[in-house]
C-alpha cells in the first residue's frame, strides 16, 4: 500500500475530488495548507499599501491505494490539479507498512 500526499492549489480540490472518484477511490483526507515553494510569496496591495505574502494558500490531499493503483491515482492528481502556471503543487507517495479501520478491525486491504 502507499501513501499519496498532493499539496494542490484551493481551488482544484472539486477536480482532483472528481478524478479521484472516478478512479473509484472511497477515501481521502483534505488539509489546508500554506506554503511556498520557487514562487517565494506574492506581494498585494491593500488599501493602497504593498505587503508581502510569503505563505500561499494551498490544500493537501492524503489517499491510501493499493500499490499497484499508486501511479494511476498519482498521475490523475497531476492531470486534475494542473494549470500549468507556478505554484501548482507537489505529488509524492509513501509506502504503508500497515492500516487498520478503527469500527471493524479489519487490517490490510481490506481496511481501505
Amino acid at each position: 500500500m502507499k501513501l499519496i500526499t498532493a499539496i494542490v492549489k484551493p481551488y482544484r480540490l472539486d477536480e482532483v475530488k472528481t478524478a479521484l472518484q472516478e478512479l473509484g477511490v472511497h477515501g481521502l483526507t483534505v488539509t489546508e495548507a500554506s506554503g511556498y515553494g520557487r514562487q517565494r510569496g506574492h506581494t498585494e496591495v491593500y488599501r493602497g499599501a504593498e505587503y508581502q505574502v510569503d505563505l500561499v494558500p494551498k490544500v493537501r490531499i492524503e489517499v491510501v491505494v493499493e500499490d499497484a493503483d499508486s501511479e494511476t491515482v498519482m498521475d490523475a492528481i497531476v492531470k486534475a490539479a494542473r494549470t500549468g502556471k507556478i505554484g501548482d503543487g507537489k505529488v509524492w507517495s509513501v509506502p504503508v507498512e500497515s492500516v487498520v479501520r478503527v469500527r471493524t478491525g479489519e487490517r490490510g486491504p481490506d481496511a481501505l
